[in-house]
């Protein structure tokens, strides 16, 4: 009788640890998901769908690059890379490769003063800015590969529209170094 008792409390204990294990996982998945949005998603797909593949990779990302020491920018930086930016979109009229050109090295120059980390390639960088501006990465990927090939020019556009949101969100950093949403931008300064 009382090995019998043990045995139900054993098994109950093994489905109570299975079920918060499972529901944890599940959260896991939903809070990476909601966190990186559209980017959780590319990655799933780059992983052929493998939602724990993809999973790992943005629980790796976040381990690496959560806890960046953002650094605020100087109002004389903010005006500096704003008056790049309207260069950049300037330029496109003349040559959208060109423009497209400026603006990957623009995010890339603005991105690495506000702490992130420059990494070996491309991916590294987009990599550390994903976990902190997931919504808006994809733009900087449609800017540095829509410089060259045989992109259209309103591909290009487009990208260089898409590539903005990112800059504005590094722009937009307030000096805590924390984001403040999304702002409108006005001479380089940013307002609520």
């Amino acid at each position: 009788m009382t090995t019998a008792i043990i045995i139900i409390a054993v098994v109950a204990v093994a489905a109570i640890a299975a079920f918060f294990l499972l529901r944890g996982r599940l959260a896991g998945g939903r809070g990476l998901q909601s966190r990186f949005g559209p980017e959780y998603d590319r990655v799933v797909a780059r992983h052929g769908g493998d939602t724990e593949a993809a999973e790992r990779e943005l629980g790796d990302r976040v381990k690496r690059h959560g806890h960046l020491d953002v650094r605020p920018l100087t109002e004389e930086a903010r005006a500096r890379y704003a008056a790049r930016w309207a260069s950049a979109q300037e330029l496109f009229v003349e040559s959208p490769e060109r423009a497209l050109t400026e603006a990957d090295a623009l995010l890339a120059d603005l991105s690495r003063e506000r702490g992130f980390p420059d990494g070996e390639n491309f991916e590294d960088r987009t990599d550390a800015l994903s976990v902190h501006h997931a919504a808006h990465v994809d733009g900087y990927r449609r800017v540095h590969i829509s410089r060259h090939g045989d992109a259209s020019t309103e591909e290009r556009r487009e990208a260089l529209i898409e590539g903005r949101k990112l800059f504005d969100a590094l722009l937009a950093d307030g000096p805590s170094g924390r984001e403040h949403g999304n702002r409108n931008l006005v001479k380089g300064r940013s307002t609520s």
